[in-house]
């Protein structure tokens, strides 16, 4: 049963061959499993052994179970995010790999291989990035306010007394959103793998003082994590890809077209989408409002006399 969980296919004769036992033992067996997954399909999630015929053998099949495309799609993003160190990386794969058939394992390992020898981990500063992010989920849950010794962007450290709020991951690395005690108005982020030390101290807030935070809210609004002041903005865009910036900001709306020029409005905070809007060079024209284009425009000036 042990070995169906974990993705095997079993095959009445080779099994029987390994236990040295006859093809009816194991067939018995396969009958007493198929017996108790029927008779409590609700605790199994409606699990169910399937014979194939091309292979010969039994699989377990469930509607909890993660298919091996699902798998091979999750390992794909994984390796994309380039989040994890490439010990923790591998070893999550590695564990990807064990719930899929022997067949489809070969297929993953083969299209994974030179990507996974490549993989270049993001550089933290954290002992254990995963180890942070469970410690501050249970924080947030238990409502527990944390000190944290935190590699500032300048590379100083510093020791923060915060109050966690929520997690968010966005470009290459995991957030927390927390607030400073009794400094609800505006929430502040730290990069989790700047995170050196993690202290959580005993009193729980209390209840009515922490504010319901919107991550959903916060990832179509922010680029870049960059916090700022809620601004709508408005731009034109004549580039190759309009899909490109729409999927980019979430909020944006298509207000106006003429011919593959597009005038899009869009809800953002602090100075990331400056930063995005710059990347596109000449295919983007900001007009609105007037102290976003000002900005926009003593920026450019700052690049061109680089040249």
């Amino acid at each position: 049963m042990f070995r169906l969980v974990r993705g095997e296919e079993i095959s009445v004769k080779k099994l029987a061959n390994e236990h040295n036992v006859s093809t009816k033992s194991i067939s018995r067996d396969i009958s007493r499993i198929k017996n108790f997954l029927a008779e409590n399909r609700d605790l199994t999630s409606n699990a169910d052994l399937k014979y194939c015929y091309v292979h010969k053998a039994h699989r377990l099949i469930t509607d909890e179970f993660l298919t091996s495309k699902e798998l091979f799609a999750i390992t794909k993003t994984l390796l994309g995010v380039r989040a994890y160190p490439v010990a923790t990386a591998n070893e999550i794969i590695g564990k990807f790999k064990k719930f899929t058939t022997a067949d489809d394992r070969k297929k993953l390992e083969e299209i994974v291989r030179k990507e996974l020898y490549h993989y270049k981990e993001i550089k933290h500063d954290c002992d254990s990035v995963t180890d942070n992010l469970w410690l501050l989920v249970n924080a947030i849950h238990d409502k527990r306010e944390l000190t944290i010794r935190y590699y500032r962007i300048s590379r100083l450290m510093t020791e923060k007394r915060i109050q966690p709020a929520s997690l968010i991951f966005m470009e290459y690395y995991f957030y927390l959103i927390a607030y400073y005690p009794d400094q609800y108005d505006t929430p502040r982020y730290f990069r989790v793998d700047r995170i050196k030390e993690i202290t959580v101290h005993r009193k729980p807030l209390a209840a009515n003082k922490m504010p319901d935070f919107d991550e959903g809210l916060l990832r179509k609004r922010c680029q870049f994590m960059f916090y700022g002041p809620l601004r709508k903005i408005c731009f034109t865009y004549c580039g190759t890809s309009i899909q490109a910036v729409l999927d980019r900001l979430p909020t944006a709306v298509i207000i106006d077209r003429d011919h593959n020029t597009y005038t899009i409005e869009a809800e953002t905070h602090g100075d990331g989408i400056k930063m995005f809007l710059l990347s596109q060079g000449t295919w983007v024209k900001v007009l609105a409002p007037a102290d976003f284009v000002e900005e926009f425009k003593n920026e450019v000036e700052k690049i061109r006399q680089y040249y």
